[in-house]
């Protein structure tokens, strides 16, 4: 099959022909049908986020299940469309039975391995060199074996560029609002970061009644869409102050939560400058590695200040995907305007190129 090969750091992916085995118990085959081009995966081609290489790109995406591993739980069957989850769930550590799936130990097992949960790939070179998964995923590519629990089944009338996106853009943006914001009626809820995650959590706070909502970028054409999905006031933070103009429209008091979706140590300080007493700054989004943050004291201490981190929406995504595909079949999130261009596979060096140039919606890649 073909899929995106990214064998270098600062290296373009190239489209490659490679090997596919054959599912294990447990696992399943998945025709990919779209796959979102997010920025995490650019983190991974520039070194700003290491992992084992050669590795096929993609953790955002969507497709036909066509084969069953042995040993298959029956939740999934043949000819079901499921969205592909970058986080995998064991069900018995501590962070699963505790309900926080997102930080499920079979993570690190991922992340150190290239593989799978259980430390192996399914990929290969023709030449029968190693090649690793992304993330337990790897969805740029035709075709993808996952464990079945990094798998949701997809109601029908979701197309597939919705369940793409809504597996990873969307529960962590929306999530981030439902599950770490409380409370947020009738207060205001501040977004720094009009991108695919961040226009979800303006859809996410927009249903759960934040007012205003405000939301900061420095493109337009962004902070257009923003308004369209509920934002009451935008502003541009290239031509305007944001902390003073986000500290005038509350009244001098602040915001009691501030999501940051852009993942850079200047607008985390900016949300934390937002941010009224005893308030949140949610910080969602990846820089690299080594990126530090560095936090006032006083104003922690005296202001009573928090800053959390929120992986995946610290979501439950068994249980929250489908209800953003609830939400999205009732017309309630108009997830649709999300999207930007679709591109074939072939293509993905450009996407990227499109996504760096600040391009509108979220890039499709269709194998």
């Amino acid at each position: 099959m073909r899929a995106a090969v990214l064998r270098s750091p600062g290296t373009p992916p190239r489209l490659e022909d490679v090997e596919l085995a054959e599912p294990r118990d447990g696992e399943i085959l998945v025709r990919i049908e779209a796959a979102g081009v997010c920025h995490s995966d650019y983190h991974y081609m520039t070194g700003d986020l290491t992992a084992p290489l050669p590795l096929v790109l993609g953790h955002e995406g969507a497709g036909i299940v066509e084969e069953l591993g042995p040993r298959a739980s029956g939740r999934i069957k043949v000819g079901d469309r499921v969205a592909l989850l970058w986080r995998p769930r064991c069900g018995v550590c501590d962070a699963c039975v505790a309900g926080n799936p997102v930080l499920c130990e079979l993570g690190k097992v991922q992340a150190a391995t290239g593989g799978l949960p259980d430390g192996t790939s399914r990929l290969s070179l023709p030449d029968g060199g190693e090649l690793h998964h992304l993330m337990g995923v790897s969805c740029f590519a035709e075709r993808v074996v996952v464990n079945e629990n990094a798998a949701v089944v997809v109601p029908d009338g979701v197309p597939p560029e919705i369940a793409a996106i809504s597996a990873c853009a969307v529960i962590t943006g929306v999530g981030a609002v439902w599950n770490v914001a409380s409370k947020t009626q009738g207060l205001p809820l501040l977004l720094i970061g009009a991108g695919g995650v961040g226009l979800s959590a303006v859809m996410g706070a927009a249903l759960t009644g934040a007012h205003p909502v405000i939301v900061v970028d420095i493109d337009d054409e962004k902070l257009e869409l923003a308004r369209e999905f509920g934002a009451a006031i935008t502003i541009n933070g290239r031509e305007t102050d944001a902390a003073a103009a986000v500290l005038e429209a509350t009244g001098g008091r602040g915001v009691p939560w501030a999501i940051e979706a852009i993942g850079r140590p200047a607008t985390l300080r900016q949300a934390l400058d937002c941010t009224a007493a005893g308030g949140t700054v949610i910080a969602v989004g990846l820089g690299a590695a080594d990126t530090d943050f560095p936090v006032p004291l006083n104003q922690l201490v005296q202001r009573q200040k928090h800053v959390v981190g929120s992986l995946y929406g610290s979501s439950n995504p068994q249980l929250d995907l489908p209800r953003i595909f609830a939400l999205y079949l009732a017309g309630r999130l108009p997830l649709d305007r999300l999207l930007g261009e679709r591109m074939p596979l072939a293509e993905v060096a450009a996407a990227y190129g499109r996504l760096l140039a600040g391009a509108p919606g979220r890039g499709i890649l269709i194998p």
